[in-house]
């Protein structure tokens, strides 16, 4: 496994993939940390690499990480997250977007392979998420989320 290189900021395109009746999104399961001791969530998506627009890696990643396409893409805010994972200080911008799986996954035993070689599993997330103890990242799509579960109808 090749660590991952956090001495540069990076350009990441992120995106928040909810299911068809808006329940729950996509995200990474991400092992523990010094900083989330029982691990974190994170948003499906990864690196613009020299050369690709943005818009085009979030169709990249997407097709990468799930074996999908996405529907209705729709890019929501450009954003900075400063953040460190084990003590080490990340640097990123973050393009982030919000569309639907297609097809939309049965994450029963899902898993995505990060850059570094490292295996996480994908699940569900609540977007009503009050209960949920893990964090979410990067932290600028809590807003986002959570503007989903209001605008959602109550039955």
């Amino acid at each position: 496994m090749t660590p991952i290189d956090r001495s540069h900021i990076r350009v990441k395109a992120m995106l928040i993939a909810p299911n068809d009746d808006v329940t729950a999104h996509v995200v990474a399961l991400h092992p523990p940390t010094a900083e989330n001791a029982s691990g974190y969530h994170r948003l499906i998506g990864g690196s613009v690499e020299l050369g690709e627009s943005h818009g085009d890696a979030i169709v990249r990643e997407v097709d990468e990480e799930l074996g999908a396409t996405i529907r209705d893409l729709t890019l929501l805010t450009a954003g900075e997250s400063i953040f460190r994972i084990d003590g080490v200080l990340g640097h990123e911008i973050v393009f982030l977007y919000m569309g639907r799986l297609e097809p939309s996954p049965n994450l029963e035993d899902a898993s995505l392979t990060e850059i570094d070689g490292t295996v996480v599993p994908v699940v569900w997330r609540p977007i009503h998420d009050r209960d949920e103890s893990l964090p979410l990242y990067p932290s600028a799509a809590v807003g986002w989320v959570h503007r989903l579960s209001s605008e959602r109808p109550t039955h």
